[in-house]
Parts: C-alpha cells; structure tokens; sequence
C-alpha cells in the first residue's frame, strides 16, 4: 500500500466516524489554538517593550538603584538632587541630564477625579525622554528652583479630568495641594495594558515635598550620540562612585534594558507555551486512546486485509496516517482559531499579540508530531494482530 492509498483509507475512516473524529481533532484545536495564541501575546508583549524602550532613543543612558538583574528585588534609591547636578556639573554641556520621582496617586479637578502616575522631573525631562508638549508650555528651571506647584498633564489625564474642556490654567488637586496645568503632553499610547498618558508631571522639589522625602528614583543621562555612550557610561559610574558603592547604582544603556527585558519576556513566552504545550499533550492522548478503540472496532477488517496479502507495515502506515491526518488537520483549524483570536485581541483588548511565521509553523509541526508520536503505538498494536485471531473476533 503506498501513502496515497492509505491517505485514501484513512480519510474513508475518519469519514465513517464523523463525530468521533470530530471531538478527537477539537483536543488538537485547543492545543494548537493555544500554542499561537499564548506565544503570540509573549511575542506582542515583547515588541511592546523594545519599542518603548527605543522610544527613549539609543543615546540614552539610566541610572537605576542597586542592580538591574533578571530576579533582583528592588532597591530603595540613595539619589538626590544633589547627585544630580554632580553628574550636570562633571560630564559638562555635552550631556543632558534629568531626574525623577514617581508616585501613584489619586488626582482631582473639582468633582472628577482619577488615578495616575505622577512623577516629579527635572525642567530637561522633556527632552532628555523625547517626549513633547501639545499645548502649554514644560515645566522651566524656575519652576523646580522654587519647588512651584504647577503641573503637565499626559493627553489621558487631561481627557479624564477635563473632559471637552482646555486645562490649560485650571487645577488640580494632588494629595490635598492644589496644582496649577501649565502643559498638556502628546499622545504616547499604552504599552502591555498600561496607559502612559495617564501622568501628572510636576517639579522635582515640589514632588519631594509633597511625598515627604529627598530622595531621587532614576537619573537620566543623554549622551550627543549613541557612539559616546562608553565613554559618558565610565564617567558617570566614576563620578557617583565618589559618594556611592558601585553596588548601590547600576548605570544601564538601552542594549542592557532590553537583554534583562528580553530575558523575562523570553521566560514568560517559554511559561505561556508550556502551559500551551499541556494542552496540546491532553489532545494527543485524545487521540491515541480514539485510535485504539478504531484498532479494536476494525479488527476483523485488519484480519481480512492481512489474509488477502496486506503486510504488517501496510496495516501500520494505515491507521498512523489516519493519526496523523487527524491531527494535521486539527493543527490547521487550532492555527485559523488562534490567528483569528490574536487579531480579536489585538483590536478589542489592551492585550498585545503578534502573530509570527515561526510560531505558526512550530504550531503545525508540533500537531504533525503529535499525530506521529500518540499515533505509533496504536498502529504497531494494529499491524501486529494475528490474521487467524482478528478474522475471529466479535
């Protein structure tokens, strides 16, 4: 029998047994469904994170509290302002240099209010983050000299707490403290669900009174090209190792923030396909146990096909191709589903899914393999009956 023969039986057999074969290939839709669906969301997640991190431009260095590392739990920061303008001071006009402090916080303008980030900045921040002014104007160096209680709203908090209206010269209240709007932020978008126009920049001082401390969260330092980075890198590590242990501050460029990015993205993805990867298991096992109770039903048929000459390979290639067909065409239906999920997803959630070739192709092949590997078994018990004991059985 050669392979279009036993494609012809297999599919004659899976026909026979419409329903049957139709609850065994829904485990292989499931699995397969999601296999893309879930790695396609770790791979949405991931290009999410690279492209805000690339926003912030490759010339950009950061200083981050204790060690950047993939499992390390945060470190309360040892910045200050002061450290700050050490680094201003020391690496000259050749850099830009800005400093934050972040909080979330309840925000309100009369009777509406709204839950945001609100993060104290440095009169560079705008340029140092790239981020741009749509209305108004940023806060000026005057404005953090004196510590003034004047706010930058991003484009999803202006809309919050001034619905249909300019804020432009209205206020704010923060923690009990009212805030005038002297700027409202272009529009960023969200990124993994997370709104990044749903900020409240304020001065630097003013934020440190506000929250009761004088420390400071991240230094940013923005180098003339992405070419001086190694050497602004070595001088801003020494200049705050002279007040700082090297342990307290990691100074990471926008290669190291995505290699510890990726490295949890590429864990999360792993996690997500694994538990993918159960379900597809639960479907071959599905269709291994389907495929016995087929060896067990068409006994006499392999008994009959045996006495008219039919090999032992014959009988096997039979009912794996019928296991194989079974799942290649699960596969393709769980590929279509998953796909089309993704999309849904992508447009109607907050949730990021991108779909890759690779993902759908390692899907595919994935269902094949089940199909050969839950498949073997049956067809070696199958191409081994007895030709004399299968013509007997009832």
């Amino acid at each position: 029998m050669n392979l279009a023969e036993a494609g012809r039986v297999a599919i004659t057999a899976i026909g026979a047994n419409r329903l049957r074969s139709a609850l065994t290939v829904l485990g292989v839709v499931i699995g397969v469904m999601s296999v893309v669906l879930l790695v396609a969301v770790g791979t949405g997640a991931r290009n999410e994170v690279t492209a805000g991190v690339e926003d912030l431009g490759s010339n950009l260095l950061l200083v981050v509290p204790g060690s950047f590392d993939f499992g390390q739990a945060p470190t309360l920061s040892k910045f200050s302002l002061d450290d700050v303008e050490r680094v201003r001071r020391e690496l000259g006009g050749a850099v830009s240099v800005s400093g934050n402090l972040a909080s979330g916080e309840t925000v309100r303008a009369g009777s509406v209010s709204a839950f945001a980030s609100v993060l104290g900045v440095t009169a560079e921040f705008d340029s140092v983050v790239n981020r741009e002014v749509g209305r108004g104007e940023f806060l000026s160096e005057s404005d953090v000299a004196t510590g003034r209680r004047v706010a930058v709203l991003g484009s999803s908090a202006a809309e919050a707490l001034f619905p249909a209206t300019d804020p432009i010269g209205k206020t704010v209240t923060i923690a009990g403290l009212r805030f005038r709007v002297v700027g409202v932020l272009d529009e960023l978008g969200a990124a993994l669900g997370v709104d990044r126009d749903s900020q409240v920049l304020m001065p630097i001082t003013a934020a440190q009174r506000l929250f009761g401390t004088r420390r400071v969260d991240t230094i940013f330092v923005k180098a003339g090209s992405a070419a001086d980075l190694d050497a602004v890198s070595q001088r801003l590590q020494g200049v705050l190792a002279e007040r700082l242990d090297p342990e307290e501050f990691s100074v990471l460029s926008q290669q190291e923030i995505l290699g510890v990015a990726g490295q949890i993205l590429d864990t999360l993805t792993l996690v997500l396909a694994a538990i993918a990867g159960i379900s597809l298991l639960v479907g071959g096992i599905g269709v291994s146990n389907i495929m016995l109770v087929s060896v067990q039903e068409r006994t006499r048929e392999i008994g009959l096909r045996k006495a008219l000459g039919a090999r032992t390979r014959d009988i096997t290639s039979q009912f794996l191709v019928e296991a194989i067909v079974l799942c290649g065409v699960g596969g393709l239906i769980g590929i279509g589903v998953g796909v089309g999920l993704a999309a849904v997803a992508t447009t109607f959630t907050p949730l990021p899914a991108a779909v890759t070739g690779w993902s759908v192709g390692l899907a595919f092949g994935v269902s094949v393999g089940v199909g050969v590997l839950f498949g073997t078994f049956p067809a070696r018990r199958a191409g081994r009956l007895d030709p004399v004991v299968a013509l007997r059985y009832e």
